[in-house]
């Protein structure tokens, strides 16, 4: 029987001289360093775009209900074809799948610069943003899948750390990118061609040079009852329902501020969404953000992930409900660089642990519920506390995260689960180390 890189046993060596599970280590295979660097350079664009088009919305509504209502037809997708689209990641080449699906988000990032060009109703723009998010959650199963089985999976956790790391990289470089080509003259039309024309580093890889690998093994469940089958496996091992969970609820009550941001920083600091302050602003939590994912495959790479999660969601609440008690942003700044930290050190460890008890078949089956709860729930959190920021303020909204934030910390507690919740080392898990109650390191 043919094997997958993950499929090995202790005793096999590694393909490089790094330490197992850091960032370093990640690097060393050539089709995940070529994917990554291709899809960090495609995300540039998309955060350009993800930074400028809400600011844009909050500047010529003054709402941050329709901010919110953005986010959802955005990322709302991710909560409702999710499964589908796993089911899709396992049926079909992968390859082609994403290759299409970022084809689409090229074109509808070509009709959206042409939309905000002329101003066009607010409907029209919605129904392009929309598309995209469609497109996204079709491509996110299939890609994610694919990509920890680039790796030894001793290696995975610095994979994972890189992506996340990566994500918030470019969540700094495209807002700064952005920045620079409007203080030269482009439109914001003109940023979203740029957006456009920056798939391609991820298109021309995989249609040239790497393919994305196929699970060798397959579930019990056949058709249909295939959209059972994440729920089945989630459910019968207790650290994935706990971490699936503990993201779904991080995520719908302390995140909403991420979508709402602009609004945000209206309200609490009197920022303009579309001036410079704001930008630095945001430029400084997406720079905690990327040093957070960061941590996970570096310094912290010798922890024990699963100890890493109520950490982070207790240096979260207090970072959260510091930054919505503040009311100068130049005093926000290095909360706001805490908070960012925080928030994906957090999001990180989760990921982690949650790809590290996962065999390779069960991904495509799994991942979506994964994205469900990370992503696809941000927008439900967005629709509910738009009006109520609209309301009351963003200063009630981001306390009571902070609130929730505690609670989670003590749900998101894994010492308080046994051995035989995990995944079994044979099977591809990663070792099982008692925690000490009494401390978390």
């Amino acid at each position: 029987m043919t094997t997958t890189p993950t499929a090995t046993t202790p005793e096999t060596p590694l393909p490089h001289s790094h330490t197992p599970g850091t960032a370093r280590a990640a690097l060393a295979y050539p089709k995940f360093r070529i994917l990554f660097f291709g899809m960090a350079l495609s995300s540039i664009g998309t955060w350009m775009q993800n930074f400028t088009l809400p600011a844009y919305i909050d500047g010529r509504t003054g709402s941050a209900s329709l901010v919110g209502l953005l986010i959802f037809v955005q990322l709302g997708p991710l909560l409702f074809l999710s499964i589908p689209s796993g089911i899709l990641a396992d049926r079909f080449d992968r390859t082609r799948l994403v290759i299409g699906m970022q084809s689409v988000m090229m074109v509808m990032s070509v009709v959206l610069a042409v939309l905000v060009a002329r101003d066009a109703a607010l409907w029209t723009i919605f129904a392009a943003q929309l598309s995209i998010g469609v497109a996204n959650t079709i491509n996110a199963p299939a890609f994610s899948a694919s990509i920890p089985m680039l790796v030894d999976r001793r290696d995975l956790s610095g994979a994972i750390s890189l992506n996340s790391a990566m994500i918030n990289g470019t969540r700094i470089a495209g807002p700064a990118l952005a920045a620079l080509l409007a203080a030269l003259g482009m439109s914001l039309s003109q940023l979203f061609l740029v957006n456009a024309a920056t798939y391609l580093f991820l298109i021309v890889p995989l249609a040239l040079k790497v393919r994305l690998p196929m699970p060798t093994g397959s579930l019990p469940e056949r058709g249909w009852r295939k959209l059972g089958a994440g729920f089945r496996i989630v459910r019968e091992r207790a650290v994935l329902l706990r971490t699936i969970s503990t993201m779904f609820l991080f995520s719908l009550l302390c995140l909403p501020y991420v979508g709402l941001f602009p609004s945000v920083a209206r309200l609490n600091f009197g920022l303009d969404p579309e001036g410079g302050e704001y930008k630095m602003l945001y430029i400084v939590w997406g720079l905690g953000a990327f040093f957070g994912a960061l941590a996970v495959g570096t310094w912290l790479a010798r922890r024990d992930t699963r100890r890493l999660i109520p950490l982070g969601l207790l240096t979260f609440a207090a970072a959260l409900g510091t930054f919505a008690l503040l009311d100068s942003w130049v005093l926000a700044l290095p909360i706001a660089g805490a908070l960012g930290f925080t928030y994906f050190m957090t999001a990180t460890a989760l990921a982690s642990v949650m790809q590290n008890n996962l065999a390779d078949p069960e991904r495509g089956s799994t991942m979506p519920l994964w994205f469900m709860a990370f992503g696809g729930t941000v927008p439900i959190g967005n629709l509910i506390f738009g009006p109520v920021m609209d309301a009351v303020g963003a200063r009630w909204v981001l306390a009571f995260g902070a609130v929730c934030a505690v609670g989670l910390a003590w749900w998101g507690d894994l010492k308080r689960l046994d051995e035989d919740d995990f995944l079994a080392a044979d099977e591809g898990g990663e070792p099982f180390r008692p925690v000490n109650a009494n401390r978390l390191f």
